[in-house]
């Protein structure tokens, strides 16, 4: 099923309403998500569970994300992006009142609806942007928007061990919870001429948003463009490396090295900061290399990401300054992919079915990130290493480089 359609031809009135409010979106709600994650010990302190547990919750948010992503086109298509962006962030809002909870089936059910509340930033940012996007900057444009993810997550950092202190759990969340409603109510100054393409109504979209049939749809629309499947293979083994990294560093940092939970903060802080000026690099060197030359930029920062991680494992436990640098070095490759990923979708997309080939793509990179954690979670409960699963979730990926790079090398070289 097709969403609205609108034309590949960029509308050069609409590129700074069309990035301001998708970035805010994208900021707003990865704040209210990296929530999750740094109150990792606290909550399972709170909850009686193992400190690796936190993998389990992180999953749960990324399946919320999976089933959005399957079934959520024809709803895109019913309410539109700007819609689709404020049903986000009232989803967002009332995860974290569940995740206050102390009770963690109703935590559970919080973080399947953060993570529902997530997915929409996707496919709705880029049927926005892919509109609005002027070709030659499109990587940097998609860039932009995508270093919301982590810009949010360091203002995470930032912020949730001091309202911690000053509010107490409840009223960080109930602060945190009233942020996502009033972005939401905010951004609907820009429906009206984001959202004006029109296009059919999707009056079955509840039946869509649960059919089985979802998942197939997705392999089926992945095939109809050439290399679609490949880039999608690449963007599960970085999405399952960078579940683990942001699920689970800030839990290793205090439970195996002594950090205290404002210091991990900032370590996460420093992390996603790193990430998101990163994806704006790389997303002006795309577009200054060609769009050629993306998938052989996707291979390199594979390999430079498994060499961080390896080497934040070595240095662990080293001076602080090690750790930070370890630190800019992982976000930046690890997470610094995103944005280059989404413009090499979206280019080779057949037309009118970016936001379909976006969210079929981003629904087997969340697949990535619901196993990436579960398994570090099994590998730590059996062999009590958290070093050993960094390692693992790192060597997949540094396979998966050494092959797309193969792939790359081999398109690139002239014919006859």
């Amino acid at each position: 099923m097709s969403l609205r359609p609108f034309s590949r031809r960029p509308s050069s009135g609409l590129v700074l309403p069309a990035l301001a409010s998708t970035l805010l979106v994208q900021v707003v709600s990865s704040l209210g998500a990296g929530a999750t994650p740094l109150l990792g010990p606290f909550l399972t302190q709170r909850w009686g569970v193992p400190t690796e547990s936190v993998g389990y919750l992180t999953a749960m948010q990324s399946a919320g994300i999976c089933w959005y992503l399957a079934g959520g086109s024809p709803m895109l298509a019913h309410f539109g992006a700007i819609r689709s962006l404020q049903i986000g962030l009232a989803c967002v809002a009332f995860g974290l009142l569940l995740l206050s909870q102390p009770l963690l089936p109703l935590a559970m059910a919080g973080a399947l609806l953060i993570g529902l509340g997530l997915a929409p930033n996707t496919p709705a940012g880029s049927q926005v942007l892919m509109r609005a996007a002027p070709p030659a900057h499109r990587s940097l444009v998609f860039s932009i928007k995508q270093a919301g993810v982590p810009l949010g997550g360091a203002l995470a950092g930032v912020v949730v061990a001091p309202l911690l202190f000053w509010l107490g759990f409840p009223g960080a969340i109930w602060l945190l919870a009233a942020l996502m409603v009033a972005v939401a109510l905010f951004v609907q100054v820009f429906r009206r001429i984001l959202d004006a393409d029109g296009g059919p109504r999707q009056p079955d979209w509840p039946r869509m948003f649960v059919s089985p049939s979802s998942f197939t749809r997705a392999v089926r629309i992945l095939q109809d463009g050439p290399g679609l499947v490949m880039l999608t293979a690449i963007g599960v083994s970085f999405s399952t490396l960078q579940a683990c990294v942001t699920g689970l560093t800030a839990t290793y940092m205090v439970t195996r090295h002594g950090h205290s939970l404002a210091a991990a903060g900032l370590l996460m802080a420093t992390l996603l900061a790193s990430s998101t000026l990163a994806r704006v690099g790389f997303g002006w060197l795309a577009d200054r290399v060609g769009a050629a030359r993306g998938p052989l930029l996707l291979a390199l920062l594979a390999l430079g990401s498994s060499a961080s991680i390896l080497l934040m494992v070595l240095a662990a436990g080293a001076g602080s300054w090690m750790v930070y640098g370890c630190m800019v070095l992982v976000g930046a490759t690890a997470m610094g992919w995103n944005g280059i990923h989404l413009a090499e979708l979206a280019r080779m997309a057949p037309v009118g079915r970016v936001s379909e080939v976006t969210s079929a793509a981003s629904l087997f990179g969340f697949v990535g990130a619901v196993c990436g954690p579960l398994l570090f979670a099994f590998s730590v409960s059996r062999t009590g290493s958290f070093d050993g699963a960094y390692l693992g979730a790192a060597a997949q990926l540094a396979l998966f480089g050494l092959f797309a790079l193969w792939r790359a090398t081999v398109a690139a070289r002239p014919k006859g």
